[in-house]
């Protein structure tokens, strides 16, 4: 038999048949760790994922010989061991091998290898788990002015940040929101910046933590963290969760102040920052003037045409119907009050906003909210 000696964190040094069982031990480790998310988002396939669209079977995967399988991991991890010699001496060799199929346990290594990640990785140890926790905690501290009832009670069960909200704001909420509202909230993401991940995240606490009778079913810090991993769908409905965004009063300003805040207090409780983050990119205006683009860079390939025809009878249509809601708020505006009906005072309230909103198609609330339209 074929002796393994592979030096680092490699399997030690046996037999195919000791490697065997020391991979087994290896997935019988990783499954018992992936527990709780395997109860709660269900069984991962044999790839590592949990749900999603991947609809494999045993069937339709192809089938290698178990003898093989073995040969090419011990191939791939001589290669990883001596990973600059073969890129620069025998890259054919290692492109060779990734067209037969990389093997299932080293495949995610091979991939940091071949992607440049490792290197990335060990030059910037710490730099994305530093930025993350910082974001955790400006999260953390906005909550507590947008659901106070949510803030203490993840306060009370010391639930940090970095628990639930690492996949929301490293994914994008790809990976938590249905399609058709990950795609709305990223057409305000890329336009308006990081304010809006921090919105939608604030929105989906406050929903499912807001209210006493919701925490009634989170006693502990598991259930908590279970409603958290399962958000009702209402609340993720393309229409309702677009139009919280928009009605939560969340600035840049804001994000920038509590950003101070938190690095100050990091500072002070763990020093200085390992890897400082270039400032944040406000948005699609913010970018632009950061680095100011060309008219070049900016000219649609393939160019699209449009007829200037179109163009006019479109905005004539616009301009006719502001002029028609001007018109009609002038009328509303002058509309007697009854004189057997009494003048509203202070304790009674005009429900003036109702009244303007269907009067009007003007935003529902600030400036901020400018995309709505």
């Amino acid at each position: 038999m074929a002796k393994i000696h592979i030096q680092g964190n490699g399997y030690k040094s046996g037999d195919e048949k000791s490697l065997r069982s020391t991979m087994e031990s290896l997935v019988g480790e990783e499954s018992d760790s992936l527990g709780s998310d395997l109860e709660l988002n269900g069984v991962a396939d044999k790839y590592g994922f949990i749900g999603g669209s991947q609809q494999g079977t045993v069937d339709t995967a192809e089938n290698i010989p178990p003898e093989v399988l073995r040969q090419r991991e011990v191939k791939w991890l001589e290669m990883l061991n001596s990973w600059d010699k073969w890129m620069s001496k025998k890259h054919k060799k290692v492109k060779l091998r990734c067209q037969k199929g990389i093997p299932p346990s080293l495949r995610g290594r091979a991939w940091l290898y071949l992607s440049g990640g490792k290197v990335k990785r060990e030059q910037n140890q710490g730099k994305f788990q530093e930025a993350i926790q910082l974001d955790g905690e400006i999260l953390f501290s906005l909550l507590k002015r947008v659901s106070p009832v949510a803030h203490r009670h993840l306060k009370k069960h010391k639930i940090d940040p970095v628990l639930y909200m690492t996949e929301w704001f490293m994914c994008a909420f790809s990976r938590t929101l249905p399609w058709a509202s990950v795609l709305r909230v990223w057409d305000i993401f890329f336009c308006e910046g990081v304010k809006v991940i921090f919105r939608v995240g604030l929105v989906l606490l406050k929903c499912m933590l807001g209210s006493q009778e919701k925490l009634k079913a989170c006693p502990g810090q598991y259930e908590t963290m279970e409603r958290l991993r399962a958000i009702e769908s209402c609340y993720m409905q393309e229409g309702f969760l677009i139009k919280e965004i928009l009605e939560l009063q969340l600035s840049e300003r804001d994000v920038e102040k509590e950003h101070l805040a938190q690095l100050q207090s990091w500072k002070e409780s763990h020093g200085e920052l390992h890897c400082k983050s270039p400032p944040r990119m406000h948005g699609a205006r913010a970018i632009m003037a950061a680095e100011p683009p060309s008219r070049q860079d900016l000219q649609q390939k393939p160019t699209i045409v449009i007829d200037p025809a179109q163009i006019n009878n479109s905005e004539k249509k616009e301009k006719d119907k502001s002029k028609a809601e001007k018109k009609r708020n002038k009328k509303d505006s002058t509309l007697d009050t009854p004189e057997d009906q009494p003048v509203p005072d202070q304790s009674q309230p005009m429900h003036r906003e109702t009244f303007t909103l269907q009067a009007s198609n003007q935003s529902l609330s600030s400036t901020e909210q400018d995309t709505y339209l």
